[in-house]
Formats: structure tokens, C-alpha cells, sequence
């Protein structure tokens, strides 16, 4: 029986045009019609899993995919035993602390004392600590940016990209906690499986080949 790599891969949102463009250049042709959860490309020996960025770690973690495309961010708050092998480039966004607009930045210590909304504490938590911050972190799994007119939070950190829904709800970026881009997280067994490594090596080459073209 023929190994295959199972690649996770985000169903849709801000990872998904930049993999399947990734994929297309490495020469791997994505159906991804028809909301199918599972494709296996004629052309290459791999199955691709859609799944909710959120919960590729864990498949990863959990040999259900061998490897997976997914931000740093997701990586990093899931804290799950993956791997990245590889940084790929595409989207980038940042992590930042948002303050209400009328009020002057003054530094990092600006936020000592302060509550904090955001869908990434562990993330947060680790800045905080890293940086001798005193803060209270509350976790929000979404709309983020309304806490402090809800009286919430203080402030928010949250990704930010454009800035235009913190312009909304009258905030503004004071500074930046953690910066992300896609990344290739691996389980730590597939290198163990002599066929399914060396299909590994295989994708990675093209990738390296697609990045620098």
C-alpha cells in the first residue's frame, strides 16, 4: 500500500488563498470545491485535510494530519507537540496591545495594572511575563474590540492588520506583542516513517523551490 502525507490545511479565512497558491506552485492541484473536508490530489502523494486553523495543531499533534499549514499564532497559543519546520512567508499580521483612541501611549509600562480583553492569553501572559508587566488578562474568544466601551477590559490585544475595526470602535495600536506569519508544523513520528519522510522531503523541496521563485 502506497503512503501518503496528510497535509491540514485552513478551510477558509486569512491562510487559504496562500496555501492553495502554495500548494499550486509546488505543483499540487487543490480541489477545494463542493465544501469537501478531505481532497487527494492525482498528482502528488498526499491527502489534504480543511479544517478551522484553530484546531490543526491538535490533528497535527494527534497524527490524525502529518503536517499542517497554520499561523505562528495559532502554533504558539495552542502550545500543542508540534513542530515548525518551516516559516512561509505569506500572512503576516501582528499581535498588538489597542488603546482607546483618546488617550496618549507612553510605553510598554503604560498597560502595568491594567485589564487587558484578548483571544490569545497565553500569548499575552508570556509578554507580560517576559517583560515584568502586571496586567489582567481576559479571555474573549471573539469581537475582541468592543470590551473596553463594554467596560470589559482597558485595552485590548488582538491581530491587527489594516486597523480600520479599531478605528471603529474608536481605538488605536500602541504597540506590537508578537509577530506571525504561515508556518509547516510537523508531528514529531513522521520523520520516524521512512516513506512518509521521504515524501516530506519531497514537499519541502518544492517549497523551497516555489519561495525562491
Amino acid at each position: 500500500m502506497q503512503s501518503i502525507l496528510r497535509i491540514a490545511i485552513q478551510k477558509s479565512g486569512r491562510l487559504f488563498e496562500g496555501t492553495v497558491k502554495l500548494l499550486s506552485e509546488c505543483g499540487i492541484t487543490i480541489d477545494s470545491s463542493n465544501n469537501r473536508l478531505i481532497f487527494q490530489p492525482s498528482n502528488f502523494p498526499c491527502e489534504i485535510l480543511f479544517l478551522r486553523d484553530d484546531d490543526i495543531p491538535k490533528y497535527v499533534e494527534d497524527q490524525v494530519a502529518d503536517i499542517g499549514i497554520v499561523g505562528e499564532n495559532v502554533v504558539l497559543e495552542k502550545n500543542k507537540n508540534v513542530s515548525i519546520i518551516k516559516k512561509l512567508g505569506f500572512a503576516r499580521c501582528r499581535l498588538s496591545v489597542a488603546i482607546p483612541k483618546s488617550e496618549v501611549y507612553s510605553g510598554i509600562n503604560y498597560i502595568n495594572g491594567k485589564r487587558i480583553a484578548t483571544s490569545y492569553p497565553r500569548i499575552v501572559e508570556k509578554f507580560l511575563r517576559d517583560n515584568n508587566i502586571n496586567a489582567e488578562i481576559h479571555e474573549i474568544s471573539g469581537s475582541v474590540e468592543i470590551a473596553p466601551s463594554l467596560g470589559v477590559a482597558e485595552y485590548i490585544c488582538d491581530l491587527v492588520s489594516t486597523g480600520n475595526t479599531l478605528k471603529l470602535n474608536k481605538l488605536k495600536k500602541s504597540f506590537d506583542v508578537f509577530e506571525s506569519q504561515s508556518a509547516l508544523i510537523v508531528n514529531k513520528d513522521v520523520e520516524n516513517d521512512e516513506r512518509k519522510n521521504a515524501i516530506l522531503q519531497n514537499f519541502l523541496f518544492r517549497i523551497d523551490s516555489a519561495l525562491k521563485a
